[in-house]
């Protein structure tokens, strides 16, 4: 906060004395289109976390407080079905920009999710709001930029019972890599460096006006230093003078909270996880999927000699209980697209013999992934017919995208056996991808796993109990290629970092294809996803130096939905292709969805190793010991 002229009661000369606000800063964040209490995969309510319930928790907060702010920090478009019924109903109202409207949002930042559909789509959603999207840092190509920053004129009680008006200054950045994830948005747009942006936005704002400034921060907390385009700056934002109170995003978690580290020994001065600070300035992180409201209570003064400035802070996360009821107007504002979803989820689209869940994804049984792999597989030989890749080998890699992790114990793959419908296919297949492939020699493809295979942590050998994964290494990079058979050596450190930075150390051992050793001057074609081929990220250095030779195509999902049409009964085995390098007298734990422990002796015979149930984790995980 900076000194600012004095607008209250100019002509009144009580407006020389000290003026004092309580204001109240209402935050979400990552709401990923969880407008509803419904859980559109399993195809029933859910009782934790939805707009709707924020809602009810946003209007006890103004009955509390009539000096309230309320602003969303990002990736609200894309998320559920009921994202892409609203993506395929083109312009008719879409339900959360409506929703967000009745709620009275005052801004929000834009996140990378929020491309997921294009950028008409996404502007198209903008046009509809009745408030600000902002991104200070994003240049688009032909198109009108959004808007950087905003300055609210909100006019507020004083401790005194009189009015005043306070100029809040709004900005909102988005990751610098939304570009690079996504080649087609490279072409349409560009998005500039955090910090160097507000740097040179920052006195525009002040200069507005603005009395206070908030920085809608799409970008995680992290305990190391920002360098030129980093990701997650939000510790470095708060530190810049102009900025008052930071709301962080992008990465799920929960601030004040517990925040996930790239190195649990190394701490980083400013991160102040119980008071909810961030370089000394209140900061919040809600979550995901309305998980939480964050709240940042400021007491303001002013004074005519140094204008306002904050005298004390408080900044805490509320979780969204099951106990808080969705509001009813959200819930009838979003009832035509919650039919028309349900509508589509219904369709039949095949039939299978064998329960599809990516429970055990991690120790090497995943028929979710195997139906991917099948799938792409499928597709892309079907597309080389007739070309000089013909008779090269197709392999096939995919990961999971529900194993877990911030998602909390329900974030699972699990479709019965029986019937498959639409649901059952976003369960399997989340994310908008789209199907390439690309060209990888047999060094390429070891390179190519041992990345996947840093998703494990460095195992002692002799010792019990060693945590197998890294948190900080998301599921969603654990790439799992059918038709090779390997072993994961747990005894050597990593190989790569989750940034993609190179250890020098190797863990995969005995890699072949149908029985034969991989050589390194090996050809193989692989089907992947577009995700894969992004300029940045664990796999970017070694898909750059590959030769794409079949372009980014149909999505993903309706790959895997022709082909279950074609084979209309599916039958999966799903025989791990690799295991982990035997390491007698050792064991490590994993966690896993308690609904998937009924597998768990099935799992253990398939994979060949022992496992032991050892009871629930305080985030309700199932903790199973697994011996080496």
């Amino acid at each position: 906060m900076r000194d600012a002229p004095d607008d209250i009661g100019e002509r009144d000369p009580q407006a020389l004395a000290v003026v004092s606000v309580n204001l109240r800063i209402l935050a979400t964040t990552d709401m990923h289109m969880k407008l509803l209490p419904h859980d559109y995969l399993a195809g029933r309510p859910c009782e934790r976390g939805s707009l709707a319930q924020i809602a009810s928790l946003v209007e006890r907060h103004r009955t509390e407080n009539p000096n309230t702010v309320l602003v969303d920090n990002g990736d609200f478009l894309q998320g559920t079905p009921l994202g892409e019924q609203a993506a395929r109903a083109g312009g008719k109202p879409h339900p959360a920009i409506a929703s967000m409207n009745l709620m009275g949002y005052d801004a929000a930042a834009i996140g990378n999710h929020d491309f997921a559909f294009g950028i008409e789509a996404l502007q198209a959603a903008a046009r509809q709001a009745r408030f600000p999207f902002l991104a200070a840092n994003l240049r688009l190509r032909g198109r009108s930029d959004f808007r950087g920053f905003t300055i609210l004129e909100k006019t507020v009680l004083t401790d005194s019972g009189r009015q005043a008006v306070l100029r809040i200054g709004i900005v909102g950045f988005l990751p610098p890599q939304t570009t690079a994830w996504d080649s087609d948005l490279s072409r349409q747009m560009a998005c500039d460096d955090i910090m160097a942006t507000a740097a040179r936005i920052l006195p525009r704002i002040w200069a507005a006006g603005a009395d206070l400034v908030i920085a809608l921060a799409h970008s995680g907390i992290s305990d190391r230093p920002a360098t030129g385009g980093a990701e997650n700056v939000a510790v470095d934002l708060a530190a810049l003078d102009g900025i008052d109170v930071v709301v962080a995003g992008h990465t799920h978690e929960v601030f004040p909270g517990r925040i996930a580290v790239t190195d649990p020994r190394r701490g980083r001065a400013g991160i102040d996880t119980a008071g909810g600070r961030l370089a000394g300035k209140p900061a919040v992180m809600p979550g995901f999927c309305g998980s939480h409201l964050g709240v940042v209570d400021l007491s303001l003064i002013h004074d005519p000699q140094n204008g306002w400035r904050v005298a004390e802070a408080v900044a805490r996360c509320e979780t969204v209980g099951v106990d808080l009821p969705p509001a009813p107007a959200i819930l009838r504002s979003v009832a035509p697209a919650h039919r028309q979803t349900l509508s589509h989820l219904r369709r039949r689209i095949g039939h299978s013999d064998d329960r599809i869940s990516s429970y055990f994804a991690l120790v090497g049984f995943d028929p979710a992934l195997r139906l991917v792999n099948m799938a792409q597989r499928w597709f892309v030989r079907k597309s080389l017919v007739g070309t000089r890749l013909a008779g090269v080998p197709v392999l096939s890699a995919a990961a999971p995208f529900r194993a877990g992790g911030r998602g909390g114990p329900q974030h699972y793959t699990d479709v019965a056996p029986g019937r498959l419908r639409l649901a059952n296919l976003t369960d399997i297949y989340s994310f908008p991808n789209r199907i390439c492939a690309l060209t990888l020699t047999g060094a390429d493809l070891r390179d190519w796993l041992e990345r996947s295979a840093s998703l494990f942590r460095q195992i002692r050998p002799g010792l019990p109990d060693q945590p197998l994964t890294d948190p900080g290494f998301p599921a969603y990079q654990f790439d799992v290629i059918q038709d090779v058979n390997w072993r994961i050596d747990l005894s050597r450190p990593p190989g790569y970092g989750p940034d993609g930075s190179r250890t020098g150390s190797s863990r995969v051992r005995d890699l072949s294809w149908r029985g034969a050793p991989v050589r390194a001057e090996d050809r193989f074609v692989l089907a992947t996803n577009s995700y894969r081929l992004a300029a940045c990220g664990l796999f970017a250095p070694l898909t750059a130096g590959t030769t794409v030779v079949l372009e980014p195509g149909p999505q993903t999902r309706d790959v895997i939905r022709n082909y279950l049409r074609q084979r209309r009964r599916l039958s999966l085995d799903a025989a791990p292709g690799w295991r982990f390098q035997p390491m007698p007298g050792t064991s490590t734990l994993f966690e896993t969805g308690p609904q998937g422990l009924s597998l768990l002796p099935q799992v253990a015979e398939r994979c060949g190793l022992r496992m032991e149930h050892l009871g629930q984790t305080d985030q309700d995980f199932a903790l199973v010991r697994l011996h080496l």
